[in-house]
């Protein structure tokens, strides 16, 4: 069966005549003038594979991420050393400009194989993923990881109303670091990102928007992501921070297929990764846009699909926890393959009455869904408060904290008290270095 075939680019139309005397393996059905004509060829579905002449500002991952959704595989012809090991980066086969046409036929069959060989594995996967979910609960990933193998995704995500996801998400970061694990702590969170303030960092550009317009080009490696990551020094551990984007209107910059390729490198250089996510799961954008438009969620969506474990974090009130069940709900639909743990925050007699941990584990077994409350944080806001003022994490302001020693608990890390008189400088105290790392004085 022949492959219909798309080309753009001259070095790609250069190839037509050849592979038409083939009579057979492929079939040129259109030469494309531009990119956008060939994005708009490949979704009218006339196409399996699209040739394309290599175009360092056009051809990204974002790209190649969409044109295989609409099932088209992708081969680039180059000549340049420099966009070969881009292409290599991108997983996109590529051959120089002069191949021979019989050659470059077998290349489009071999895409267009990958391609389907990929649907079927995804699939493969889903059911897997599917049957684990409706197995007993296994093992936190936290227990037993052997540091320098495959790092941990760890999510931090919960409903609107600021039921404390940075908050864990930089306090359990500051726990992993603490056991001499290689920790990096990645804002992901497009609508108001915060760890920066949190850990009383400048924000003078974004780390995420720096790594995914690096990995969209296929031009991120483990040096650039060093050098882009801000290091924070917690009791003499070092932290790496992506930080988020600086305003919320630049959410379009951290696009869902760069940021699995910001998370997979980063999983091959830390022991554990720790994504603080946004609340939205709405993913309905893509019914009223454009089909190749951004979606604001998309971040959001790709952390909690790529995370091993998700920790959905509430409010202990009667508002946070009816919103964690609807958000759990909906987790379920649209993210089936997440194993979301529950953590209950802010909980406190005032908000819930007499014996709070006991009344919301009853309240939940009775109307709450099935998964059940992994850990219960207890309301701390005087040290919290003193933790963001000094801009520190728990660990650091206040060691004997309850709120800090049950964050401790959640990821298996051992609780030592502080020595007097060792408390961190506050952020009054402190200056910063060229690249945002905090130095005291």
């Amino acid at each position: 069966m022949s492959i219909p075939v798309v080309t753009v680019g001259r070095s790609a139309s250069d190839c037509v005549p050849g592979l038409e005397q083939l009579r057979g393996p492929v079939t040129v059905v259109r030469r494309c003038a531009e990119f956008a004509e060939m994005i708009a060829a490949c979704q009218t579905g006339i196409a399996r594979a699209a040739i394309i002449t290599f175009d360092a500002d056009e051809l990204t991952a974002s790209l190649v991420e969409r044109l295989r959704t609409a099932d088209v595989a992708v081969v680039a012809l180059t000549d340049d050393e420099d966009a070969r090991e881009r292409l290599r980066a991108l997983e996109i086969r590529h051959m120089p400009n002069s191949v021979d046409s019989g050659a470059l036929a077998d290349e489009v069959a071999a895409a267009v194989a990958d391609l389907e060989q990929q649907r079927r594995e995804s699939s493969i996967g889903a059911f897997a993923d599917t049957s684990r979910a409706l197995a007993p609960t296994a093992p936190s990933p936290t227990e037993g990881v052997e540091p320098g193998g495959k790092g941990v995704v760890l999510a931090a995500w919960g409903p609107t109303g600021a039921p404390g996801r940075t908050t864990v998400a930089v306090n359990v970061a500051s726990e992993l670091v603490a056991t001499g694990s290689r920790v990096l702590l990645v804002d992901a969170d497009t609508y108001g990102a915060s760890v920066a303030a949190f850990l009383g960092l400048l924000e003078e550009s974004s780390g995420i928007a720096q790594a995914c317009r690096l990995a969209d080009q296929g031009s991120l490696n483990t040096t650039a992501l060093e050098r882009i990551c801000t290091k924070v020094a917690l009791d003499g551990h070092p932290l790496l921070v992506l930080t988020g984007v600086t305003r919320a209107d630049r959410w379009a910059e951290v696009r869902p297929s760069a940021l699995t390729h910001v998370l997979a490198l980063a999983r091959s250089m830390f022991d554990f990764i720790v994504v603080d996510c946004g609340f939205g799961l709405e993913a309905d954008e893509e019914l009223s846009f454009d089909t190749l438009a951004p979606r604001r969620n998309g971040a959001t969506l790709r952390c909690l699909e790529l995370a091993d474990e998700v920790y959905a974090i509430g409010s202990a009130d009667s508002v946070g926890v009816p919103r964690l069940v609807r958000a759990l709900t909906e987790l379920e639909e649209v993210v089936p393959t997440a194993t979301p743990r529950v953590v209950l925050n802010k909980v406190r007699a005032a908000s819930v009455g007499r014996s709070p941990e006991r009344q919301l584990r009853e309240a939940w077994d009775r109307f709450g869904p099935s998964v059940p409350i992994s850990a219960f944080l207890p309301a701390d806001f005087a040290a919290a408060d003193d933790a963001l003022l000094k801009g520190s994490t728990l660990r650091e302001a206040s060691t004997a904290s309850p709120l800090r020693q049950a964050i401790a608990s959640l990821v298996d890390a051992p609780i030592e008290q502080r020595r007097r008189g060792s408390s961190r400088p506050t952020s009054n105290e402190m200056k910063f270095s060229s690249n945002g790392v905090r130095l005291p004085q």
